[in-house]
């Protein structure tokens, strides 16, 4: 009976996808990158596809063969392009040229859209030859570089010509999205509270109004209701440090660039590598263990300022992570003794205030870390719309229009 079951599903399956071929509109998606990634020091460098999470690009790309949608739109981190001389990113381009699509790789950004995390991202779009293929959208905002793109892909990151005069808008910090946020401790447990200030920023203005604005027209009743009940801020708690953590962090100074080896025992030598003062007696916390761990004074040879540091107000964060580890990253907030929360990471990532999460507080994280960076999603989505309604010229980018970070209501959209 589970044979035949399962013989029944699959046929169903087949013939729902037949009903859909040549009348998809658009596929959008991420394949894993985990197996390509900088974090996975097992890469298969040599024979990528021997990785299955690798394996799963060509489903992708079965996927587009078998339905034949409008457009596509593909999404990866950085090292599709760095890992194995771009093997991936080659062979998903390939295989939509074999299938007569237009088609084309573009490196955007985050920070160029209005967030105060670089977070560079590489896309693939694609479209039917009858179709209008999408520019991409050009930056809005100024952006403070954390990083760089591969210098053989350095023509594909979208962006203005230096050639170009244009007064973008300025860089957003971290002050910008925090400051209006309560005080909450390393031990906070509440996944919801009430605010405590009003917007500061313009950012923060829009993050709080996003659902409001454009859930469309509401009921009588729900607008009484919303006019007495207060707004509540959702999922403000960090992952909890441990005990030992917790006092490492402590002792990290209130200051610009604030980390591990402004601990007590730590020097620095000429050389720009960190290590244990051999003059002075190594500092143990309360349970017995070292203040500070070897594994921070060996990561990457002594010489990384990440871990545990402290951001400050004027920065922005090189990429939003699926899992917050503190050895590793800059994650201290500027002014309180704890990890950022999960709203602060959802606000880095352009999520609204309104948009909730759920499971435990690392899968929280982690669902936050694996997104597109909003404002990135809605721009190529604006610019993949106005393709559709064949209302882009034949330019390679798109100029966006004015105001776009930060509206709900964009000129000049039907």
């Amino acid at each position: 009976c589970l044979l035949w079951l399962n013989w029944l599903i699959f046929l169903f399956s087949y013939l729902v996808c037949l009903c859909f071929q040549g009348a998809v509109d658009v596929v959008c998606g991420g394949p894993p990158c985990q197996g390509i990634s900088g974090y996975n020091r097992n890469r298969e460098f040599d024979e990528p596809f021997k990785c299955e999470k690798n394996k799963q690009i060509i489903v992708f790309m079965d996927i587009i063969q078998f339905l034949r949608p409008k457009y596509v739109c593909m999404e990866n981190v950085l090292d599709i392009l760095k890992f194995a001389d771009a093997t991936l990113a080659r062979y998903a381009l390939s295989r939509l040229i074999g299938m007569h699509y237009q088609s084309k790789l573009g490196i955007m950004a985050a920070g160029c859209y209005g967030l105060p995390q670089f977070r560079m991202r590489v896309f693939l779009l694609g479209c039917h030859p009858e179709e209008k293929l999408p520019p991409f959208p050009l930056p809005t905002h100024g952006a403070i570089v954390k990083n760089s793109c591969p210098l053989a892909f350095e023509r594909n990151l979208v962006g203005w010509s230096d050639s170009t005069a244009v007064q973008l808008e300025t860089p957003i910090v971290l002050e910008d999205i925090l400051s209006d946020l309560p005080k909450v401790g390393n031990a906070e447990d509440r996944d919801e509270m009430p605010y405590v200030k009003a917007p500061q920023t313009e950012f923060q203005r829009y993050i709080r109004t996003f659902s409001s604005e454009v859930q469309g027209p509401k009921s009588h009743a729900a607008k009484s209701k919303s006019k007495k009940s207060k707004p509540k801020l959702y999922d403000h708690r960090p992952l909890a440090l441990g005990n030992d953590n917790y006092l490492r962090v402590l002792q990290i100074p209130k200051k610009k660039g604030a980390n591990f080896r402004d601990l007590p025992g730590v020097i620095v030598g000429s050389d720009n590598v960190a290590k244990l003062d051999p003059t002075k007696e190594r500092v143990l916390l309360p349970s017995g263990r070292p203040l500070v761990l070897d594994c921070v004074l060996t990561y990457e040879d002594g010489r990384c300022l990440r871990p545990f540091g402290r951001l400050w107000w004027d920065e922005v964060v090189g990429t939003v992570l699926t899992c917050p580890n503190i050895r590793m990253q800059a994650l201290i907030h500027p002014a309180q003794d704890r990890l950022l929360t999960v709203r602060e990471s959802a606000r880095l990532q352009g999520f609204p205030d309104s948009y909730r999460f759920r499971g435990t507080v690392k899968d929280r994280y982690r669902q936050i870390g694996n997104a597109v960076a909003v404002p990135v999603g809605r721009a190529l989505g604006f610019a993949l719309a106005m393709a559709n309604l064949n209302k882009t010229g034949n330019d390679p980018l798109m100029v966006l229009p004015p105001k776009f970070a930060f509206s709900h209501n964009i000129e000049g959209t039907p």
